[in-house]
């Protein structure tokens, strides 16, 4: 049986651990078809998104499957000028390597999403350097990577503070800033059973289509 999460201390000992492995490496959402618009690239190539959870077994994983998704039903690109790559991962390194949770996976076929092969993997501090837009879960994984960017000088000012004016403010901000319903923390299904899983698939199938919108 695998130990429950403690987040909080999860989350403490990840900032010192991420930072370490740098060596290697609210709001009302937009309408469709407002000026909003995302934080300029930060290179060529294709726009950078990567979300983030606790380990990147549930949420950030999921939202990364249905971003990809919408976006090949939309018919952009993963790659090139133009393109959008989609990626996720975690503040912690607890899952490190392991699949999506079954859980997760189960809700996401049944709702006819293909659901690739995926190992989980912390986020590096040094590699929010080369995300355009780095989309946190909840308010405590913002708060990690915001230290993270900070300590080894990684510059994430400069969009969205807000989804009213995603042109504007950090460049690392929540996920839920982009929900039609509100912003705040996406609920962890991890500790719940099926209808929690469900309910962070509505969530997510909510904040999709925003940021789909302002891709386009």
């Amino acid at each position: 049986m695998r130990k429950a999460r403690d987040v909080s201390s999860s989350d403490a000992s990840t900032e010192t651990t991420a930072a370490a492995s740098s060596s290697s490496a609210s709001s009302t959402a937009p309408a469709a078809g407002s000026a909003a618009s995302l934080p300029d690239p930060r290179g060529a190539g294709p726009y950078r998104v990567v979300m983030v959870c606790t380990g990147n077994i549930c949420r950030s994983a999921m939202a990364e499957i249905v971003l990809r998704d919408r976006l090949a039903a939309a018919g952009i690109p993963d790659s090139g000028q133009g393109g959008v790559t989609v990626t996720s991962a975690g503040v912690s390194d607890e899952e490190q390597g392991n699949p999506i949770d079954r859980r997760a996976a189960r809700v996401l076929r049944d709702a006819g999403y293909a659901v690739p092969d995926h190992r989980a993997r912390q986020i590096r501090a040094a590699e929010l350097g080369e995300w355009d837009l780095v989309l946190a879960m909840t308010s405590r994984h913002l708060n990690v990577l915001e230290r993270l960017a900070e300590r080894v000088g990684v510059e994430h000012e400069g969009a969205p503070a807000s989804a009213a004016d995603l042109g504007q403010g950090p460049r690392v901000c929540l996920y839920r800033d982009l929900d039609p319903e509100g912003s705040g923390d996406v609920p962890d299904p991890w500790y719940g059973g099926h209808q929690d899983f469900l309910d962070t698939l509505e969530v997510i199938e909510r904040v999709t289509p925003q940021i789909l919108a302002l891709v386009r």
